[in-house]
């Protein structure tokens, strides 16, 4: 790995077994130059049920990534669907608190959690 790609952002898209979820699992650091991964994936995810953000992998996300993700969660909800998040860590789940997101979101623990509470019928 490369000086500063560590900090760049990766987005994969995992589809569950549930046909009306996705998860989308980040990797990095989400801000002002490396959110375009983060709004394509998001945009991509429109037509499902549920989005899952896996954050477990993020180590920092600024005001620019909190704005993508509160952007699709109103999509999301315009659509019929939902956009959770899991899995905060320390630097990112204080932003979140910080910023009252931690209202706005439904935040689990980790995804096996999220999708428990997707399976409950919740």
């Amino acid at each position: 790995m490369g000086a500063g790609q560590g900090d760049r952002l990766v987005v994969e898209t995992r589809p569950e077994t549930r046909t009306d979820t996705v998860v989308l699992v980040m990797t990095g650091e989400v801000d002002h130059d490396s959110a375009g991964p983060l709004k394509e994936a998001l945009e991509e995810g429109i037509g499902a049920r549920r989005i899952i953000a896996d954050c477990s992998g993020l180590r920092f996300c600024d005001s620019t990534g909190l704005n993508v993700l509160l952007k699709a969660r109103l999509r999301m909800l315009h659509h019929g669907g939902r956009l959770d998040l899991a899995g905060l860590r320390p630097p990112v789940d204080r932003m979140f608190e910080i910023t009252g997101a931690h209202n706005v979101f439904r935040v689990f623990q980790d995804v096996e959690t999220a999708l428990m509470d997707s399976q409950a019928g919740t």
